[in-house]
């Protein structure tokens, strides 16, 4: 006996409702914010949404590129059209992770001429927190960020203090300069939704460049999005279905790629040492999710998730000595992967 469909409670029906508003305010916001960073930065569209999907997803960003491509100056104008606070740390071999979390000192009372043990906050107590060059500290001072972008928290003398909301990491590695660096270890590039690869401007981007930099131009952004419509808009996100067919393809492709999986395809077992663990998946669904909003779509398509897989899982993969010695790239396997893996067949949504 076919059973009748569930009567849609008011209470569902509200709430309908009312994610379908947010998600217009979400593509109105995006939009706005868009034009803001247009004003200072040029270019960069793919690198600008892939950074809005994390904000969104309420993930971190790994940015590489070559010196001179307006890194930093993106992240600044992200923050103010934001109406976020913003902090920099510029990573030196000799910075300590005090000087990130923050350290106690001894502190005088004016009143009662007691000294007492005071926690000075570091650059770390912000909402978007710019890592520069941070594969140029090394590891113990890395590692100071590991609790803050996955606990939203700093620990210190036995006390735990909240970081702000919404809270972001973005950080930046240079790909050409390897001297005297610490490559981030897998578990700390596994904290980052995104690895984002930073590329040159076209002709026509790069002349524009010389035009704005050369001159007397000078361009104000506006705040247009405010830190709690963000954690507003986070919420959205995690609401937006998953169809049955992209979860199955997302957990199809992670396994594929993990060389001691029963599911594992047969070159990634010559070519992969070590897959992507299950927060690859769980992050591929949340940007999924968002720029399925971002595109003024209700739920996910392969398009979301194909479109994302690189960013999600080029800094999950390592390759085996057989690749690299074969000139095989990371990118080169997931896009061999996303070719030999089939979409599954659609259901109703």
């Amino acid at each position: 006996m076919v059973q009748p469909p569930p009567i849609e409670s008011a209470a569902d029906q509200v709430a309908t409702e009312q994610d379908a508003a947010k998600a217009a305010e979400l593509v109105k916001s995006v939009q706005q914010v868009r034009q803001q960073v247009a004003r200072v930065v040029v270019g960069q569209d793919e690198v600008i949404e892939q950074l809005l999907i994390a904000i969104l997803s309420r993930g971190h960003c790994l940015l590489e590129g070559v010196p001179g491509l307006a890194k930093t100056l993106m992240i600044r104008t992200l923050a103010e059209s934001m109406h976020l606070d913003f902090h920099r740390i510029q990573f030196t071999p000799d910075l300590m992770p005090g000087d990130i979390t923050g350290t106690e000192i001894i502190q005088e009372n004016p009143e009662t001429g007691h000294r007492d043990m005071v926690f000075e906050r570091g650059p770390v107590f912000t909402q978007m927190l710019l890592a520069d060059e941070i594969n140029r500290t090394p590891p113990k001072t890395q590692a100071a960020l590991l609790e803050a972008m996955q606990e939203h928290e700093v620990t210190a003398g036995g006390k735990t203090y909240k970081l702000s909301e919404p809270f972001f990491v973005l950080a930046t590695q240079n790909p050409i300069e390897q001297e005297g660096t610490y490559p981030l270890p897998e578990a700390q590039r596994d904290r980052f939704l995104f690895h984002v690869v930073v590329d040159y401007p076209s002709r026509d981007e790069e002349a524009e460049i010389l035009d704005r930099t050369t001159s007397t131009f000078d361009a104000e952004v506006q705040p247009v999005v405010t830190g709690d419509q963000i954690i507003a808009f986070q919420k959205t996100v995690r609401r937006v279905p998953l169809p049955p067919h992209v979860k199955e393809w997302i957990l199809d492709a992670v396994r594929a790629v993990r060389p001691r999986d029963p599911a594992c395809t047969g070159w990634a077992k010559e070519l992969v040492e070590w897959g992507p663990g299950p927060r690859a998946s769980q992050q591929l669904v949340l940007a999924s999710k968002a720029r399925a909003l971002m595109h003024g779509r209700p739920h996910v398509t392969m398009d979301d998730v194909q479109c994302l897989i690189l960013p999600v899982l080029r800094h999950r993969i390592v390759p085996t000595f057989t690749a690299e010695a074969d000139g095989i790239t990371v990118d080169d396997l997931i896009l061999r992967l996303v070719a030999d893996l089939k979409p599954k067949a659609a259901s109703a949504i």
